[in-house]
């Protein structure tokens, strides 16, 4: 399986680049940062280790004493998802919002049967919003959002090309 593009992210950056010292400083990294709720991030994290091959849990960091979240509970994770960082925290904070289908995941899968078998897993408890099917940029493409909000497009691209379209 391969991520050619993991994330597409508003351009929260362009803020920042109008600044003068934005316009001589340099980013050295972007990481994709995904905030749970309600105790929903450790048990989404075990769900894709199991689903996608190449989606490796680093470092875990839990809640302290003294800290906002409770005494042990899943703080904060480092995930590598096949060289894509990504950062899982969950917040101890309700929030009136979350994740959106119009920010997913896009992976492309290498065979027919891992993206149905993917597709299948993440799609349980959650909402398939383009069903898979061959929609004419890819021999095979799904869009489902999981359980816990989490949106993803599985895509099988067409022999011998680098998928990077994307549904519209």
């Amino acid at each position: 399986m391969r991520v050619p593009l993991i994330l597409a992210l508003p351009l929260l950056v362009a803020g920042c680049m109008s600044s003068p010292a934005a316009q001589t400083a340099e980013a050295t990294t972007v990481t994709t940062h995904l905030m749970f709720q309600e105790g929903a991030a450790e048990r989404a994290l075990e769900l894709y280790a199991s689903v996608l091959p190449g989606f490796r849990i680093g470092h875990v960091q839990r809640y302290g004493p003294g800290e906002e979240g409770p005494e042990g509970a899943f703080k904060l994770a480092d995930v590598d998802f096949h060289g894509q960082r990504l950062m899982v925290y969950e917040s101890p904070v309700k929030h009136p919002f979350t994740f959106t289908p119009s920010v997913s995941l896009l992976v492309d899968c290498a065979t027919a049967e891992e993206l149905d078998a993917a597709f299948a897993r993440l799609a349980d408890g959650g909402e398939a919003l383009m069903p898979l099917a061959d929609y004419g940029f890819s021999r095979r493409f799904g869009w489902c959002t999981d359980r816990f909000g989490m949106s993803w497009q599985l895509n099988l691209p067409h022999e011998g090309s680098a998928a990077t379209a994307t549904a519209r």
